[in-house]
């Protein structure tokens, strides 16, 4: 096939072939000129906002010529992963005294299979798709999420988005609800925004809507984040305590954060994903558990905190298999279980009132210092609730 501009064509309909919502590419010769954002990119580092994220600080992050030698273009695709079950923003949440328990949210794109290997099942494919086609020799990669690529500005430049005050990438028609994956090579491609041409604009306008709605005030100016004080790094990325100040602005959350895209109002009428890969999974019973009261919420949309906080390493390991949420690791959800409990409104005289303080209090004597500490913490918590009047 000749003609980088035939050549994207092909990829761009063999991607949608594949299942791909979006595809783009983009120009990469030169980060000065084709990634602008990276500029900005040492500052961010400097002023600590990456938090303890080591790997943000490769230095081919800031600077794509050094991802891949002799790049020349960036083929940039998107997934949908949106489900029709509501925001975080939008739950009615459990009633004090319900029996069932306090129930927990996990964010949105880790409540099916993990979308690294379901995005990069197909990005290998499309690669495939593409040694097969192109006889000229050409090298090329396919990252998700996994590497040194910026992949949210190089969607940009390919014309699947803007970046948004949240800096997440927003597609007009499809929203935010979007997993990226890249692939960087030395094939001579036309870029889907022409040289010279202006990427797709920002149309956040005046709203401010994510960064008014955020907990833990993690976006110190519009389109800058303080990774450091985010909900999605406090639960994920941090190996150690959560700084006590950000505890209970957490409030139910145990892996990651959807406020700022659930408030956004491009993100009001999202188009439901089509992958049943994405669509929440069950949650795997226990064999006691049928004898049990504190079933808690069977999907991952919200999962019972007793449920998260009482799993052992092995239960953990079962239930997440091929799930992102295994990035938190099981000591990490037990820490973040214990935070989601202590800010739980548990009314004193609810059954399941006696249970969760007797599981904080085990959870207390945990040899782990870690969990021990945020239980502690969880028992003040609740014992102050207890001991406040009534609403």
């Amino acid at each position: 096939m000749d003609g980088a501009a035939e050549r994207t064509r092909w990829i761009c309909e063999e991607a949608a072939r594949l299942g791909f919502d979006l595809c783009g590419v983009a120009t990469a010769s030169a980060a000065e000129e084709d990634f602008a954002e990276l500029r900005h990119f040492p500052e961010w580092l400097a002023r600590g906002y990456a938090g303890e994220m080591n790997y943000m600080r490769d230095p081919r992050r800031g600077d794509p010529k050094l991802a891949l030698a002799g790049i020349r273009s960036v083929i940039v695709t998107a997934l949908n992963y949106n489900s029709a079950h509501p925001y975080s923003t939008q739950r009615a949440g459990r009633d004090p005294g319900d029996s069932n328990g306090p129930t927990g949210w996990i964010s949105r794109y880790a409540w099916g299979d993990d979308y690294h290997l379901v995005l990069g099942e197909r990005l290998d494919a499309l690669l495939a798709a593409m040694r097969a086609k192109f006889v000229e020799p050409f090298e090329a990669r396919s990252y998700v999420d996994t590497g040194p690529l910026p992949e949210r500005i190089a969607a940009k430049y390919a014309g699947l988005g803007w970046l948004a005050k949240n800096t997440c990438l927003i597609n007009q028609q499809l929203g935010s609800w979007l997993f990226l994956g890249v692939i960087p090579t030395t094939l001579g491609l036309e870029p889907t925004v022409a040289p010279g041409a202006v990427p797709p604009r920002d149309l956040c306008g005046t709203c401010t809507r994510c960064l008014d709605a955020c907990p833990t005030e993690a976006f110190p100016a519009p389109y800058v984040l303080d990774a450091s004080r985010c909900i999605s790094y406090l639960t994920i990325e941090l190996r150690g305590a959560i700084p006590e100040e950000f505890r209970g602005a957490m409030g139910d959350a145990v892996f990651g954060c959807d406020i700022c895209q659930d408030v956004c109002p491009w993100n009001r009428k999202a188009p439901v994903a089509r992958l049943a890969a994405f669509q929440p999974r069950q949650r795997l019973a226990r064999v006691e558990e049928a004898a049990k009261e504190d079933a808690g919420g069977a999907s991952l949309c919200e999962p019972g905190l007793e449920w998260l906080a009482a799993l052992t390493q092995e239960e953990f390991s079962a239930q997440f298999r091929r799930s992102a949420v295994k990035r938190a690791k099981w000591r990490g959800m037990v820490r973040n279980a214990c935070v989601a409990l202590g800010n739980a409104r548990i009314a004193a005289d609810s059954p399941a009132h006696v249970r969760i303080l007797a599981l904080i209090e085990r959870l207390a004597q945990s040899p782990d210092e870690m969990i021990a500490e945020h239980a502690r913490w969880a028992l003040a918590r609740l014992g102050a609730a207890a001991a406040a009047p009534g609403d």
